[in-house]
């Protein structure tokens, strides 16, 4: 069993940054990544990343402004967002998917699932 803990969410102004942490407790070979979810939409991916961290997936609403890695001897993965816009507000996820080299981009594919951390973007 894998558990999460994400950590970095809050309340930041248009334009501003925010980094986002996920600490497993364990951490095999595994693909990991953040998703997101606001009030009545589903949820969404918003960047993966390999097991080696040479590859990695953005979704096109926050290419170019976020950026995902990971440190496997810390057992963390981080999102650091920048120019974050309103309509990046939601919670937002960190996810691992077991025995996986690659970055997938489908929810339903990942494993273990974090509580969750709200990010607020004022405009």
């Amino acid at each position: 069993q894998v558990q999460l803990l994400e950590s970095g969410g809050g309340l930041v102004q248009a334009g501003g940054s925010l980094r986002l942490s996920c600490a497993a407790s364990v951490l095999s070979t595994s693909a990991m990544g953040w998703f997101r979810q606001a009030p009545g939409k589903e949820r969404e991916c918003v960047a993966t990343i390999s097991w080696s961290g040479g590859s990695t997936y953005y979704s096109d609403s926050v290419n170019g402004r976020f950026t995902i890695s990971r440190d496997n001897a810390k057992n963390t993965v981080y999102l650091q967002m920048n120019s974050l816009k309103p309509e990046d507000t939601a919670v937002y996820y960190c996810a691992v998917k077991r025995g996986a080299f690659g970055a997938y981009r489908l929810a339903s594919s990942y494993d273990y699932w974090g509580q969750g951390t709200q990010v607020t973007v004022s405009s």
